[in-house]
């Protein structure tokens, strides 16, 4: 397993970590599997979405913003409640398939690092395995 290092500048910030992540399958050198990705923090998520329009990261958190107000009735006495339903509604998790070596993520796919109660320092844990290139099981 590796871990990449992030920080968010911003309360509410996505981050493109598509190619950090890329990198990380790159060198694991797995041709054909999958890779799992994982955010250890509870007031941020993971998403799988469209990153060749810069105008995606901020619908997404216009819409998550109006789903989820700051000013809700909430009882969390940290103060960050919105962040914890942001993060439970984006999810902590996701598995992406690995072929010819590179991520499959379709045609405008992109992965996003959400951050909902920034700014801060994060980790994104990454891991996979699958078959090298002569059939060798392998993880990273």
């Amino acid at each position: 397993m590796k871990e990449i290092k992030l920080r968010s500048a911003a309360k509410q910030e996505i981050l493109d970590v598509t190619l950090q992540v890329a990198e990380v399958v790159r060198a694991g050198g797995v041709d054909e599997g999958f890779c799992h990705l994982f955010v250890p923090h509870t007031t941020a998520g993971l998403s799988i979405n469209e990153n060749a329009d810069p105008d995606v990261k901020r619908d997404v958190l216009h819409a998550l913003t109006k789903l989820v107000p700051e000013d809700g009735n909430f009882r969390h006495q940290e103060g960050n409640s919105p962040a914890h339903v942001k993060s439970v509604l984006t999810g902590s998790a996701v598995t992406l398939f690995i072929r010819a070596g590179r991520l499959d993520l379709g045609s405008w796919g992109g992965i996003y690092f959400c951050e909902f109660d920034g700014p801060r320092s994060r980790r994104l844990l990454v891991g996979g395995q699958g078959q090298d290139a002569q059939g060798r099981w392998i993880q990273f």
